[in-house]
C-alpha cells in the first residue's frame, strides 16, 4: 500500500547529555522518528576524544542491541533514520556519516534534499574532492570541511549555508559539541527541547523529545546556527531567505500527528482539513471511514463538521512490515487485503465518505474502492485532505516521477473513473492554507503549483544521479 504513498523525509536527533548514556536516549528517540524512514538508521557517539559510529540497513530496532548500544559511550550522540530521496537504497548511503577532518572529527546527519547538490558535487570532484557515497548529504560535509580552514565551524557551516541550495536540516557532531542548523527557507522542520537533568536534545519532530522525556523548548528558526555546549545553547548565525517555505506535506502525511511543528499540532491540523473539506464537499451519506492512519484525523474533523456518523470501516494490520515481498499479481493483491481490509458489517448497504489524505497513482485508492464494494458499500464517495499532486518535490520527499501522478495527466472527473467511485473531491489549496490562518504564505506548496520556492538547478538529474559517475564526470 506504500507504494502509492508519498515517501518519508528521514528523520534526525542530537543529544547533549554528560553523565546520561546518550546512546540509548538516541535510540528512544529515533525510535519515535522511525515512520519517517525505514531503510537504515544510525548513531554516533562522541566522549569528548573521539566519535564511534554503528549504522545498518534495516528499522531501529532491528539495527541496535542492548550490547551495541552499551558499546557506544560517550556524552553527546546524533543520530538518522533514512528513507532514500538521493542516492540509493544502500548500507554506504547510510547515516550519520562521520570523517576525520581539520583539527578532528566531524559526524553528520541529514533530512531534506540539495537542489544544487549535483552541481557543487561536479565542482568539488574537478577541484580533487573524493566521495565515498552517493548522497547529496555528503556535498554538505566535504563543504564544511573545506571552508574550515581556520578552524571556525560555524563560520564555515554559515559558509556551506550561503552556497547549498534547497532543504537541509542538520544535526552535525565534534568530538565535544553539537550543532543544529535549519535551511534559511525553514522546509524540514527541527525543534529544540530540554531534559530534566539538564541535557538537551534537537529533533525532527517534538514526539522524539515526548519520548526521552524532554521539554520542548522552542523550534529552530529558518537559517538558524544552533550550537549546543558546555554553556549551553547559543546562535551563532542566521541566514536569511526571501521567506519561509516550510512544508505543508509535513502536516499533510508526514509528521506523526501528536508532534507540534513551527506553532501548529500536526493533528489539529489534519483535524481542520477534514472540516474544510466537508464545508466544501458534503454529499448524502450514511458513515464516514478514514483509510488509516493518516486519514483518521481528517476523517474526524469531516464527521464533526457534517454530523455524519465516524466508523472505522477499514482496518490496517500494523504487523505488516515494510519489507512484505509481493513477486506477483495475485500475491500483490493478495498483500493489500492482508494489509487494509473491510469491515463488512459496517459498510454494507451504507453510503461511506472515505476521507485519506492523498492520491499519487491512484492504484491505492482504486483497490480500496473494490474492497468496500466487494463488502457492500452502497455509494462510495473518495475525499482527499490534500490538493492534486500535480508536480514532483525537490526539498526531500520521494516523490514518484511527474508521469506517474495521476493528477499530472488526468483531471477530476477521469481520476474518478479510475478508481471506481461514485464522487470525487480533493481540498482545495485555498481551503488548505486557510487553516494555517495568517501564516498560510509561510508553506511550499510545489507539488500542487509548481512553483518552486528555490530554483531546482539540478532538476533532471532524478534521485539516483549521483549513482551514475559516468554521468558526473561528462557533465563536468
Amino acid at each position: 500500500m506504500h507504494a502509492d504513498k508519498l515517501h518519508e523525509a528521514c528523520g534526525i536527533f542530537g543529544v547533549y547529555a554528560p553523565g546520561l548514556e546518550v546512546a540509548n536516549l538516541a535510540y528512544y528517540g529515533l525510535y519515535s522518528l522511525q515512520h519517517r524512514g525505514q531503510e537504515s538508521a544510525g548513531i554516533a557517539v562522541a566522549d569528548g576524544r573521539q566519535i564511534a559510529l554503528h549504522k545498518e540497513m534495516g528499522l531501529v530496532a532491528e539495527v541496535f542491541t542492548e550490547s551495541r548500544l552499551s558499546e557506544l559511550k560517550g556524552r553527546l550522540a546524533i543520530g538518522h533514520v533514512r528513507y532514500s530521496t538521493t542516492g540509493a537504497s544502500h548500507p554506504i548511503n547510510a547515516q550519520p556519516l562521520v570523517f576525520y577532518c581539520g583539527k578532528g572529527m566531524l559526524g553528520l546527519a541529514h533530512n531534506g534534499n540539495i537542489s544544487n547538490g549535483f552541481s557543487l558535487r561536479r565542482e568539488l570532484l574537478k577541484d580533487g574532492a573524493v566521495f565515498q557515497t552517493t548522497t547529496d548529504s555528503e556535498v554538505l560535509i566535504n563543504l564544511i570541511s573545506r571552508l574550515n580552514g581556520d578552524y571556525n565551524l560555524p563560520h564555515a557551516i554559515k559558509q556551506c549555508m550561503e552556497r547549498a541550495e534547497g532543504a537541509y536540516s542538520l544535526v552535525l557532531l565534534t568530538e565535544d559539541r553539537i550543532y543544529a542548523v535549519r535551511d534559511p527557507y525553514g522546509f524540514r522542520p527541527l525543534c529544540l527541547g530540554r531534559l530534566g537533568t539538564g541535557g538537551w536534545i534537537v529533533a525532527s519532530e517534538s514526539c522524539a523529545l515526548d519520548a526521552v522525556g524532554a521539554t520542548f523548548v522552542r523550534d529552530v528558526r529558518p537559517g538558524e546556527i544552533l550550537e549546543i555546549a558546555p554553556d549551553g545553547p547559543r546562535t551563532h548565525a542566521v541566514v536569511a531567505a526571501p521567506r519561509r517555505a516550510q512544508c505543508v506535506f509535513e502536516y499533510i502525511y508526514i509528521a506523526r500527528p501528536d508532534s507540534t511543528i513551527d506553532g501548529f499540532n500536526v493533528g489539529q491540523v489534519r483535524r481542520e482539513m477534514g472540516r474544510q473539506l466537508a464545508r466544501e464537499f458534503c454529499p448524502q451519506a450514511d458513515i464516514v471511514v478514514p483509510v488509516p492512519d493518516s486519514g483518521i484525523a481528517a476523517a474526524r474533523g469531516y464527521a464533526e463538521e457534517s454530523g455524519l456518523i465516524f466508523e472505522e470501516g477499514l482496518m490496517k494490520n500494523r504487523y505488516v512490515g515494510r519489507t512484505f515481498i509481493q513477486p506477483t499479481q495475485q500475491i500483490r493483491d493478495t498483500g493489500v487485503r492482508l494489509k487494509l481490509n473491510p469491515v463488512r458489517e459496517v459498510v454494507v448497504g451504507k453510503k461511506v465518505v472515505v476521507v485519506d489524505d492523498s492520491v499519487v497513482r491512484g492504484t491505492t485508492s482504486c483497490r480500496i474502492v473494490k474492497m468496500l464494494r466487494d463488502a457492500g458499500a452502497k455509494e462510495i464517495n473518495f475525499c482527499l485532505s490534500s490538493p492534486p499532486i500535480i508536480r514532483s518535490c525537490y526539498y526531500g520527499i520521494d516523490t514518484s516521477n511527474e508521469a506517474e501522478l495521476i493528477a499530472a495527466h488526468k483531471n477530476i472527473k477521469e481520476i474518478c473513473r479510475f478508481i471506481g467511485a461514485d464522487g470525487l473531491h480533493y481540498l482545495t489549496l485555498d481551503g488548505l492554507l486557510r487553516v494555517f490562518g495568517d501564516k498560510a504564505r509561510d508553506f511550499c506548496v510545489a507539488c500542487f503549483t509548481g512553483e518552486y520556492p528555490v530554483n531546482v538547478k539540478d532538476r533532471g538529474e532524478g534521485k539516483f544521479g549521483l549513482d551514475c559517475p559516468s554521468v558526473l564526470g561528462a557533465a563536468g
